[in-house]
């Protein structure tokens, strides 16, 4: 006796039951996008962490940031941290990793030139408009990053100098260890005043001005890839993603000069 022939009636419910099993392969046999590690100076905080954002919801790519000291993270790095790209707060420390071997050199970019500022809380009592304010006497503590490892200590360190103040200022130093955290003792009221990166007075709810950037070497700061990175591929999607519009957008809002607009 022969069998029945299904109807395409009958057949359309197992069909569609199918669908969502085909999908669910589709999607579990699909590449994980790479996650991505970069290691960024201090001052790229508020900027690059718009920037990963974007750029996550724009590739599918996750991105980790370790923000500190650009050289502490240099010495990690050359240490054999597990890095991808680094993002320095000075073209130096990139080029020392390229010399030590560590940076792929057709990757090296720079992304931005930083700014310096004299930053006091809102409700600060101080006046502070000039760097020769910082001689005044109620001006008992000033806030710097370290200048042995921190760009923006270094740059500080050199307006301080460029200023004739360096010497007499230094019983009123007090040292952050990057300048994110130079930051947090001005705004716990530890110093009366700090010596600013502009891409983070900008995000905060202090006053500040502009340090004339005749007063210091100029911040010029670049990013480049680690030789071991695990992440090649997304490391430079990243990296032309924030020299691209989008990116160069975010920066520029942040405070920075950007290349090409100096």
């Amino acid at each position: 006796m022969p069998l029945p022939v299904p109807s395409r009636t009958s057949c359309r419910p197992l069909f569609f039951l199918l669908i969502p099993l085909l999908a669910l392969l589709l999607v579990a046999c699909a590449p994980v996008p790479d996650s991505l590690t970069v290691a960024a100076a201090a001052d790229l905080t508020p900027a690059f962490t718009e920037i990963g954002q974007q750029f996550q919801q724009q590739t599918g790519i996750p991105v980790t940031f370790s923000f500190g000291s650009s050289g502490q993270a240099a010495q990690q790095i050359a240490e054999g941290a597990p890095v991808d790209l680094f993002a320095a707060a000075n073209i130096a420390y990139i080029k020392e990793l390229e010399q030590a071997g560590l940076i792929l050199p057709d990757s090296i970019t720079l992304y931005a030139r930083g700014r310096i500022t004299l930053w006091t809380p809102a409700d600060s009592p101080l006046n502070i408009t000039d760097i020769g304010d910082l001689a005044r006497p109620e001006v008992r503590r000033i806030a710097i990053a370290n200048p042995e490892h921190a760009p923006y200590g270094v740059a500080a360190r050199e307006a301080l100098q460029s200023a004739g103040l360096w010497e007499s200022l230094q019983p009123k130093l007090v040292f952050g260890n990057n300048i994110a955290q130079t930051l947090q003792l001005a705004e716990s009221g530890s110093v009366d005043v700090a010596i600013m990166a502009l891409s983070l007075s900008l995000d905060s709810e202090g006053r500040w001005t502009l340090i004339p950037q005749e007063l210091h070497t100029p911040l010029d700061q670049a990013m480049a890839i680690i030789a071991s990175a695990s992440h090649q591929a997304a490391a430079r999607r990243f990296s032309d993603f924030v020299n691209g519009p989008a990116g160069r957008a975010i920066m520029r809002r942040s405070g920075f000069v950007l290349p090409n607009e100096e």
